[in-house]
Parts: C-alpha cells; structure tokens; sequence
C-alpha cells in the first residue's frame, strides 16, 4: 500500500512540476531570446525579425518611415557605432540606426533601428530646449540652422534659432566614438529686460518596449537619482496612475531601458535636477529632466550642459561612462541582488570569449575553472556520499529492527550517522553549491548584449537561444513546433542522461518516496530545462560530466570506499 501511495504521490508531483512550471517560469524568468534559427525539412534555417511594435491609436495617420525621414532639413549623423540623423525641424534626434547590431543572424537581416521619427509606427526620440517666463522658446515647429553638414566625432554641429524679439537659442552637439551625443544649450539675451529660463531634455516613446519587463530583469522607466538606481516604475505603474513620477536629485540620470538597448538622459552631475517618468496620451511615454531656472539679465548668455545616451548596453562601455563621472551608469543592466557575483561570472566567461573566440567554449572553460575553484569542497560532499553508500546495510538493519517504532528508527539514523560520520543530505549539497552560479550564468545570458547571437557548434546558432533541434518533431521533419514545455531539444536530451548517471553514482535514498522522486527528476529536468537557452544547458551538462569524472576519481583513489559499497 506505501509503495502505491508512493507512486501516486511521484506522478502527482511530476505532472504539478511539469505542466505547473511554465506559469511560473513566466512569472519569474524571462524566457530565452527567441530562436536565432529554426529546422525545416531536417536543415538549419536562419530566423527573420518577428516584427515590430503594434501601431499607435489613429493608424491611419502613420506614415512609412522613409517618407518621413525625407522631409524637412537634416543633418546626418557617422560614428562608428552609430548612424542616422537630426532633424532640423525641432532640433530632434530621432532617427538612429546601430549598424553593428543586427535584428537577426541572417545574412541581409537590417541593423537594429533605435529611434524613429514623430509620425511613424514606432516613434522613439530625443530633444532638447527651453523653458521660460517673458521670452518666447523654441518648439517642436521651430526650423534651426546649422553650422555644418554632418556630425561626427571630428565635427560638432551647432543649431541657432532666433525668436526675433532679442533672444537667441543655440544648441552645440557634439558625440564622442560610442553612444553619447553632448548638448550644449546657450541662451543669449540682447533684449531690453531679465527673463527666467531653464533647459530640458525629453525622451519620448510610442509604445512601451516590447520585451518582456519581468521580477529578475527590468524593461521600462529606470533612474539613478541621489546614488541609487530606481526600478520601482514600470510601463503598467504608469498606466494604472498616477501618470507621472516625480524626482529630485543632484547626479544622477533617467531613461527607458530595454533587454540590450538604452535612451538616458545625463544632466550636469554638479547641478541639481527634476526629473519625470510620465504616461501621455494612448500609448505614448516620456522622461524627461529639467535644471533650476536662470535669471539672464540683459546683455548676458548662459550655457547649460546636458547628455544623451542612445545605444547598446555594452558592459564595458557602460563602465567606462561610469569611471568618467556618471553615477551607477553600469546599473542600466539589471544586475539585482547578485550584482557582486554575476559582474565576476560575466567577465570571466567575456575573457575566455576574447581569448577563444567560441563561446559555447568559453562556457565549457568557465565550468572548468568553477569546477577547480569548488574542488576540495566538492571532494569532502563525495566522500561523504561514499560513506552513505558504505553504511547502507547497516541503515537496512535498523529498518527492519525499528519497522514498528518511528520515532526510535529516526533516533538510531541519527546516532549511525553521527557514529559514521556521514551526511544525509551530501548527494543535494554539491547541486545547492551550483544554483548560485547557475542563476548568474542565467542572468549573464539573458541580460548582457555580448552574448547575443553567439554561435557554438552545428545546429547552435544562438547560445542565448533555446536549442531548435526538437526531438518530438523529428529534428523538424514533421510540419509543427512543439509547445515551449515539450520542445525537447537534443541538448535537454543530454542533460536528463547525465543527470541520470550522476544520481546514479549517489547513495540511494531510504525513503522510498525521495527515491521515486530521484529516479524522475532528470526527466522532469529535462522537459524544464529544455526552454532555457542553450548556453545554460551546455553549461549544466558540462558540470554533470565533471562531477562523475570527480566520484570516479574518488573510488580510484580510495579503493576501500567503493568495496564497502559494492558489499
């Protein structure tokens, strides 16, 4: 009857574990990046852009991206990392391409495109300006002139605008070798009297980005402000209301951050500033900051300074803005709590990526050198599992001695284990020891843009992806893709097997129950592994395959400990 009632209570729980743990990997882990490729007819074939945002409210005023961008004045914008465009109009930038990122790993697949002007399906941009009591500011309809025909690294632009009743406008925009374009504001006033202005700059969006805004990775509003990075506010906050956000800080930033890509506004570091994160009209949003307001006498000029991030988040680059005086900028990736252990994991994974130029090796590598770094520790959970095994009889005996008497069982387990000196739980601490790493491997992979679209061997195009090689439609030879939880792949295939082994050299459990649930967990392992992307998996059944070449290593080398099993 206990064995019935064990049996039952194993399928209760791997159906629960199953079907249960895609509503909770949804709510607690993003999914993997969609599959670089996918198999057809049994051959690999690169995947094209799913697509982009839905249009806005009022579709029908959407106008085609290349119509719009060939209206009006504007200077083009080169540097090695970025190309597009300012509009003169506004003085907006708000066509931005990144040439070295592509949307897929197909070969005429089109760059990654970051901001899109006002009018079209997905309009993302930037700007600058003023606000002010008893002078008229420049809008979104002022035309500016320009100074130049390009901006680059090597060239500046500066854009003028004259309201014609005694105060000039000038914006000079400069941009270094990455992602930052400086905006430097000048007001002059050759008016009769003093009037109060103050700069702004805005980033505005059309919708909110699509990837998924999830507990281990924010996508949304985000900020540093007074030395803390906030991702308190997301898309929804805003829509449930209130509509803004309000701040207050002296240093500091605000933007939207995406899963790879980030718009940040950078005020003067040494002023003080309010910023906003605000919900306009349909499905539009913005940020947007502002500094203290100047009383500009008659005959005077000020110059206020403010930057714009608009790029990839790059760890290195986000470093390096950092260490140059931008507060917390590395934390526009969402490192959360284990940011001091998951920056180490990604740098070293990213040095054995320079020096191999595989990452899927790289990651084997990495698992080598955690595998060394926890040896001694590891060895001591081996033997004491070996121990476990050696003691078995002797924990059978009492078994069958104490049958009737539980409580008196339970004492005489504790007093053998005690007087053996082993651990009862050896077999589950070396997988506790792992989760740390797992989860910043988990996170490294799903979070930083290096590991984008990184190819291994074969069929694995993509180590940041799940593997498309599924086992339940014959590696693609039936027309239909298995559902995420049953899409097998030969990766997850080969994380059950070493799994299986791997418990396989452990101590059975005595509990009949725990030693169901054992026998089963590779299988249910496998089905919920198999979405993650296929560089965790590589990862995890590089570590199983260490760790019975480790419990080899140890009955070869105490001899006694496998005897006393095999008795």
């Amino acid at each position: 009857m206990d064995d019935k009632k064990n049996i039952i209570l194993a399928v209760v729980l791997t159906a629960a574990i199953l079907f249960g743990w895609p509503y909770v990997a949804n709510h607690f882990f993003p999914a993997a990046n969609p599959p670089a490729t996918k198999i057809e007819g049994g051959k690999t074939t690169p995947l094209t852009p799913s697509g982009s945002a839905p249009a806005a409210e009022g579709a029908a005023a959407v106008r085609d991206l290349a119509l719009v961008l060939k209206d009006g004045p504007r200077i083009p914008i080169r540097t090695p990392k970025i190309t597009g465009s300012i509009n003169l109009k506004g003085a907006r930038i708000d066509d931005i391409v990144l040439p070295t990122y592509k949307e897929s790993i197909a070969r005429d697949s089109h760059a990654i495109r970051l901001y899109s002007p006002s009018g079209t399906k997905d309009a993302y941009f930037a700007g600058f300006g003023w606000q002010g009591e008893g002078l008229k500011t420049p809008d979104g309809n002022s035309v500016w002139t320009a100074s130049g025909k390009e901006l680059t690294p090597a060239s500046p632009v500066t854009l003028t605008w004259n309201n014609g009743a005694g105060q000039s406008f000038e914006i000079r925009y400069s941009i270094d070798e990455n992602y930052m374009i400086t905006a430097q504001q000048k007001v002059s006033n050759s008016g009769a009297g003093t009037v109060a202005v103050k700069s702004y700059g805005y980033v505005s969006r059309a919708h909110p980005s699509t990837d998924p805004d999830t507990w281990t990775i924010h996508v949304g509003p985000m900020g540093v402000f007074n030395g803390a990075a906030n991702y308190d506010v997301n898309y929804k906050d805003l829509e449930k209301g209130p509509a803004s956000q309000s701040f207050q800080s002296t240093g500091g930033w605000i933007g939207f951050t995406d899963k790879y890509w980030l718009s940040a506004l950078v005020p003067d570091q040494k002023a003080a500033f309010s910023a906003q994160m605000r919900k306009g009209a349909g499905t539009q949003f913005q940020t947007d900051i502002s500094l203290a307001p100047v009383m500009l006498a008659a005959g005077k000029s000020v110059t206020q300074t403010n930057r714009l991030f608009v790029g990839a988040k790059e760890v290195k680059t986000l470093e390096a803005y950092q260490d140059a005086g931008i507060p917390l900028f590395d934390r526009a990736i969402d490192w959360g709590w284990f940011y001091w252990f998951e920056k180490p994991i990604f740098a070293l994974l990213h040095w054995l990526f320079e020096h191999i130029g595989n990452f899927g090796v790289a990651i084997i590598c990495l698992t080598f050198v955690v595998r060394g770094l926890m040896f001694p520790v590891a060895q001591r959970q081996f033997a004491s599992m070996a121990a476990m095994r050696a003691v078995q009889p002797k924990m059978k005996a009492l078994q069958e001695k104490y049958k009737d008497d539980k409580p008196k069982l339970q004492q005489e387990m504790m007093e053998l284990y005690k007087r053996e000196k082993v651990n009862p739980l050896a077999g589950c601490l070396p997988i506790f020891i792992q989760i740390p790493i797992f989860f910043a491997l988990y996170k490294v992979l799903q979070l930083t843009i290096e590991m984008r679209h990184q190819p291994f061997v074969l069929w694995i195009k993509d180590l940041s992806a799940p593997d498309p090689l599924h086992i339940l439609n014959l590696f693609g030879l039936l027309p239909f893709t298995p559902p995420a939880f049953l899409g097998i792949g030969v990766l997850a295939l080969l994380l059950g097997i070493s799994m299986y082994f791997q418990f396989k050299l452990n101590p059975a459990q005595m509990d009949p129950m725990q030693q169901q649930v054992f026998a089963i967990m590779p299988w249910m392992m496998m089905f919920i592994m198999a979405p993650f992307a296929a560089g965790l998996l590589v990862y995890w059944i590089t570590n199983n395959c260490l760790s019975m070449l480790q419990q080899w290593w140890l009955y070869k080398r105490h001899p006694q400990l496998s005897a006393a099993t095999a008795k």
